[in-house]
């Protein structure tokens, strides 16, 4: 009996070109990364690359909409099937961790782009807004309910963003260095974080 592939499990090519490109991007960065590198990784001529995206620009600014969008619906889920409170900080923070341990390159594609003078911070930006405005929202409501300490909500947004983000990103520096995190070492820091945020929150 024949054996008919599903169309589903094979990844169509610029599926796969968008992957590779998020790993490099987000491990060795932008600038060094090349056209020509990931056409030759993924056994196709770089006019397909060419094709689908114009050019290596076209093809960043693509990665960085689809992991904006993965990592704002991995937030809006914790923030769906949480409580109130610390309770919704602790779901988002832990939702972090576990995106960072399954996706590393991921979150180190959005510190890349993040940095002062990136040619698509404003794009993130824009993409991530709404969900920025959402957790503004959430932090003076809190605020004034008295369950977090009153302060400026987009100071401690971002504050509580660099650091949970660059506390999660440790797992693609260890790689990169050649350690494998484990999950005991990701479950230690990330409960020293929660302590650290809590401590300075509430």
């Amino acid at each position: 009996m024949w054996c008919v592939a599903s169309s589903v499990d094979v990844p169509d090519t610029k599926t796969r070109v968008l992957d590779a490109a998020l790993v490099s991007f987000g491990t060795i960065g932008y600038d060094a990364s090349s056209l020509d590198g990931l056409a030759a990784e993924l056994g196709i001529a770089k006019q397909t690359i060419l094709y689908h995206f114009g050019a290596k620009r076209g093809l960043l600014d693509a990665v960085v909409d689809r992991s904006a969008d993965e990592l704002v619906g991995t937030l809006e889920a914790a923030v769906l099937t949480s409580g109130t409170g610390w309770d919704r900080i602790e779901s988002v923070v832990r939702s972090v961790f576990r995106l960072a341990l399954r996706r590393p390159e991921l979150l180190g594609l959005l510190r890349e782009v993040s940095r002062p003078g990136s040619p698509t911070a404003e794009r993130l930006s824009a993409r991530l807004e709404p969900l920025v405005e959402g957790a503004v929202v959430f932090f003076d409501a809190e605020m004034a309910r008295g369950t977090l300490r009153a302060s400026d909500a987009r100071l401690v947004l971002l504050s509580a963003y660099s650091t949970v983000v660059g506390t999660a990103t440790e797992v693609e520096v260890l790689r990169a260095v050649g350690v494998e995190p484990t999950l005991r070492t990701m479950a230690l820091r990330r409960r020293e974080l929660l302590r650290f945020l809590r401590r300075a929150l509430t």
